[in-house]
């Protein structure tokens, strides 16, 4: 169970405790945020997009329907952070939570803002028309679930207990 986060700067103080009473200590480096990381994503696909573009996979008009994921992608995620500022909790990885999150689109995807970005990120490739944008999804994808989404689930499950493991029983991580 945890027991404390003391959040400082780029540093998260974690204290928890198992269920015999021994105390672990843990601190936890974000670095960048997850907006920083998409922004970056999106820089990552213009330059490629001017740089290195690769074949043509959407050719006009078709690549306006790269709109439709770029729009529920906004969506999808702005709903998600109202939900977090509804229940009063923090929407910064890695700070102190004071609710489980799990009404809305959290009875659908346990990571919905995330979601909401790679959505974007695909439209956005979409709307290029070229095959190179495309190579900044699964990248972006894996840097979100190693630096946040499973140290995310891991503090989670560490606060809430049970509640959290329910919650991930009931809830696919993505789709």
């Amino acid at each position: 169970m945890l027991r404390g986060i003391r959040a400082r700067g780029r540093l998260s103080r974690l204290v928890m405790q198992d269920p015999n009473g021994s105390e672990t200590r843990a601190t936890v480096r974000s670095g960048p945020l997850p907006p920083v990381w998409f922004l970056l994503a999106l820089v990552g696909q213009a330059a490629l997009q001017h740089w290195l573009p690769l074949a043509t996979v959407l050719p006009a008009p078709w690549h306006l329907a790269g709109l439709l994921p770029l729009v529920a992608g906004l969506g999808i995620a702005a709903v998600a952070a109202r939900a977090f500022a509804r229940a009063g909790t923090a929407i910064r990885p890695f700070r102190p939570m004071s609710a489980l999150v799990e009404t809305g689109l959290y009875r659908v995807t346990r990571n919905p803002m995330y979601l909401g970005m790679l959505l974007v990120l695909a439209g956005s490739a979409m709307l290029t028309g070229s095959l190179s944008p495309f190579l900044v999804l699964p990248v972006f994808f894996v840097i979100i679930r190693q630096r946040f989404v499973l140290r995310e689930e891991a503090l989670l499950e560490a606060q809430f207990g049970a509640q959290y493991r329910a919650f991930r029983e009931r809830v696919p991580r993505w789709l």
